[in-house]
This record gives C-alpha cells, sequence and structure tokens, in this order.
C-alpha cells in the first residue's frame, strides 16, 4: 500500500466522521464548507441543533488527543466562520460544536478508533462576531 500523504489522511478522517455522523441519524449539510473567513469540517443538523463539526485524525496510539488540537484559538476561527454561516442560511436552528477525533492506523488505512464529543466548547458572548 502507498503511504498516505497527510492530505489524505485528513480526508480519510472526515470521510469516517461524516459516515459515522450519518449512520447515527445527522443530516449532513455541507462537507468542508468554505467562506471568506474559514472553513469548517462538517455542518450537520440533529434534531434542534445545527452541528458545527471539527474533525481531528491521528494516527492509532496518538500521544495527545485530538480534543487539545483544538485550541482557543481555533475555536474562535469556528466560531466566526459559523456565525456567518448562521447570518446567511437562516436555518433557525440552535447551534453546537462537536469535534470528532478518528484514529486511523496509517499502514493500512483501517479505523482504530473514533471519540465523538458533542458541546465540545461553545460560544461565549453574541454570535455576530465576524
Amino acid at each position: 500500500m502507498k503511504p498516505m500523504t497527510d492530505k489524505d489522511f485528513g480526508a480519510l478522517g472526515e470521510k469516517l466522521a461524516a459516515g459515522y455522523l450519518k449512520k447515527n441519524k445527522y443530516k449532513i449539510l455541507e462537507k468542508n464548507y468554505k467562506n471568506p473567513l474559514g472553513e469548517i469540517d462538517i455542518i450537520a443538523r440533529d434534531a434542534e441543533y445545527i452541528v458545527f463539526v471539527e474533525v481531528k485524525t491521528r494516527s492509532a496510539e496518538p500521544f495527545l488527543s485530538g480534543m487539545y488540537a483544538v485550541d482557543r484559538r481555533k475555536r474562535e476561527h469556528i466560531l466566526r466562520v459559523a456565525s456567518a454561516y448562521l447570518a446567511k442560511e437562516k436555518r433557525g436552528l440552535q447551534p453546537r460544536f462537536d469535534i470528532i477525533e478518528v484514529e486511523i492506523d496509517r499502514a493500512t488505512g483501517r479505523l482504530a478508533g473514533m471519540n465523538h464529543i458533542p458541546n465540545a466548547f461553545m460560544q461565549e458572548g453574541p454570535y455576530a462576531r465576524f
């Protein structure tokens, strides 16, 4: 098997995360949503929530959990992009910010583990901060 590039590795993690969400009755609204402020990996709907999902893909047995890679700066970035999306789309749903950690065996490309963290962080203050 040809070694995976980092881009392919991340794309595989996002594909597996989207499959997990679909299997768990989420409706995928957008994948790799981009606007002038940046990108959000997955935007989905779950009952009364619009869910903005950051996917963190790591090699199996990671030294550091993917959740810790979503630092204050990354959270603020996601919140700005989400605020612009909400202002444009007007879906009337409560926003929620989730993280999905995906662990993949790099040698085989097989899923080694997945951890969905609903409501991993939240907006403090008004949403229109873009």
